[in-house]
């Protein structure tokens, strides 16, 4: 598509969703708002959603594979064990770079928004928990052994920290302190 040519509705409604749902809030962004800003009618969003909560978890399975990229290519650099396990602060650091700017997790944020929401989702959100603890049991195996679980739970601990800590605005670089404590985490099952 070259500069100046109109999005498709689809692209539209996911661009106005992914700005709205994460800076303002899902349930506080109404269908007509999202509909005024992606310049489309209810039809458009009915057809190729199906609902509000559709576009929902279209847009967080569109972040789920943006992230899982960024970890990808963050975990490729990484020259350790360590660095592997690691690797989801840098990689937190560079999906931040990449993405607009909002306060902090999507998928806690609709966690926290949306606790009872549908099943479509609740999927999305399970799949994002599970590319966590399964990914980073993986990458704790090499440095805790059997306890791997216990290092993936304190990591994650951490990291879910870090994704809090950018609401607080304390502290002043929330990555390297939750990356740290990651770091002294992984130490303690060391042999």
């Amino acid at each position: 598509m070259t500069t100046g040519q109109k999005l498709p509705a689809r692209g539209r409604l996911l661009a106005a969703a992914e700005e709205a749902f994460f800076s303002r809030g899902i349930r506080a962004t109404g269908v007509d708002e999202l509909l005024r800003a992606a310049n489309v009618s209810a039809a458009s969003l009915y057809s190729h959603f199906g609902s509000k909560d559709g576009l929902v978890a279209e847009v967080l399975r569109i972040r789920l594979a943006d992230w899982q990229s960024v970890w990808d290519e963050c975990v490729v650099k990484a020259g350790s064990d360590l660095d592997r396990l690691l690797a989801v602060f840098d990689a937190l650091t560079a999906y931040r770079e990449r993405q607009p700017a909002v306060r902090w997790c999507a998928f806690l944020a609709t966690a926290t928004e949306m606790p009872d929401s549908g099943v479509e989702i609740a999927a999305v959100l399970a799949a994002d928990t599970a590319l966590l603890k399964e990914r980073l049991r993986h990458f704790a195996e090499p440095l805790a052994g059997v306890r791997a679980a216990d290092l993936a739970d304190d990591v994650v601990l951490a990291y879910s920290g870090t994704l809090t800590a950018f609401l607080r605005g304390y502290p002043a670089d929330p990555i390297l302190a939750g990356r740290r404590v990651a770091a002294v985490a992984a130490a303690a099952y060391s042999p």
